[in-house]
């Protein structure tokens, strides 16, 4: 349904109302009503934890994902944004939120593992003697392109995609996007085609697009970038983008004259194909999130019928390893972006 300017302004007044609304009956929490169980990753955006409410549950979830922040600029945005993109399987769901007081807080639905890069990272060795891993990590991109396409519907630029940024609740289906810390809402902006930044932030250089760097221009096609990195670090277990690169300097003139990392040891040429596409230039010429789920959807459909073995048996969860940071613990691995 189209939906007039008329109509659109009054949604946003009303989104703007009910978070007024929130903000005079104060926060339904704060911090030392939370217990913070295990440490998920730390980030420039903010901490995540698994974690629980010392009394009772919030909205009868009695485990769910905390994101603690302390710097408060941004942070009524993103919860604008997480808030616009509910009901989606692939993206964390927001639970409720605490923004009328330091330290920033926003509750999110549980996960069972932590985050992909670490989860991968955890479990390599296990991973990497099943046949069907390429036909599982084509599935997990599947479903965070799906995501993708959710938020450019919604016409959010995410600004940070990156393996650290996805959750794990059931490998490779159940994955979830989150930390939306540098996302932006189009439809909130003066032009829904604005594609400059006029207030930079601190942006992760090594997931960020040429067009960034040279015109200061990320857009839809900055995030379709960052998914072929995101695909580049599955299929490499959470290796760091440009590994051999120290500086930023280095990064950023390496990325301006066009190398690219190189191809993942083992990697099916289908994927190749997908990353390279997603790293084509101008920017103008990648492919949409629509596009590449399409393209995924025809390699699981190749896979399904070339695959004698069923997919839901070939990764038993049973023997994969939480990919949580347990404090004083010496294994596992801490994802800090």
């Amino acid at each position: 349904m189209f939906l007039s300017p008329s109509h659109l302004i009054q949604a946003h007044k009303h989104q703007m109302f009910q978070h007024q609304k929130q903000m005079r009956r104060g926060p339904r929490f704060t911090k030392p009503d939370l217990n913070l169980l295990q440490l998920i990753k730390a980030g420039k955006e903010g901490v995540f934890y698994q974690a629980r409410m010392v009394r009772g549950t919030c909205n009868g979830h009695s485990m769910f994902t905390c994101k603690i922040r302390v710097r408060p600029k941004h942070v009524d945005t993103e919860v604008s944004i997480m808030r616009k993109l509910v009901h989606h399987k692939n993206i964390l769901q927001l639970l409720d939120w605490n923004t009328a007081e330091q330290p920033y807080i926003l509750i999110m639905e549980y996960v069972s593992f932590g985050t992909l890069r670490t989860f991968l990272q955890t479990n390599r060795v296990h991973l990497s003697g099943d046949p069907e891993l390429p036909s599982l990590l084509t599935i997990a991109s599947y479903h965070i392109a799906l995501a993708m396409q959710h938020l450019r519907s919604k016409n959010i630029i995410h600004c940070d995609l990156a393996l650290r940024n996805i959750m794990v609740n059931k490998f490779p289906w159940e994955v979830k996007l989150t930390e939306f810390g540098l996302a932006r809402d189009l439809t909130r902006m003066t032009s829904r085609h604005s594609s400059r930044w006029k207030n930079p932030r601190r942006v992760p250089l090594r997931w960020y697009p040429p067009e960034y760097f040279k015109n200061n221009n990320y857009s839809f096609k900055g995030d379709v970038w960052a998914f072929g990195i995101v695909l580049w670090e599955m299929h490499t277990f959470g290796t760091l983008p440009y590994s051999n690169l120290e500086t930023s300097e280095e990064v950023v003139y390496h990325i301006c004259m066009g190398h690219k990392n190189p191809n993942p040891d083992g990697c099916r040429l289908e994927m190749l194909h997908v990353m390279r596409k997603c790293w084509q230039e101008p920017h103008t010429l990648r492919p949409s999130f629509t596009n590449i789920v399409t393209m995924l959807e025809n390699i699981m459909e190749n896979d399904a019928v070339s695959s004698s073995h069923c997919l839901s048996k070939s990764v038993k969860l049973t023997d994969l390893q939480p990919s949580v940071f347990v404090p004083g613990s010496c294994g596992g691995h801490l994802d800090v972006s």
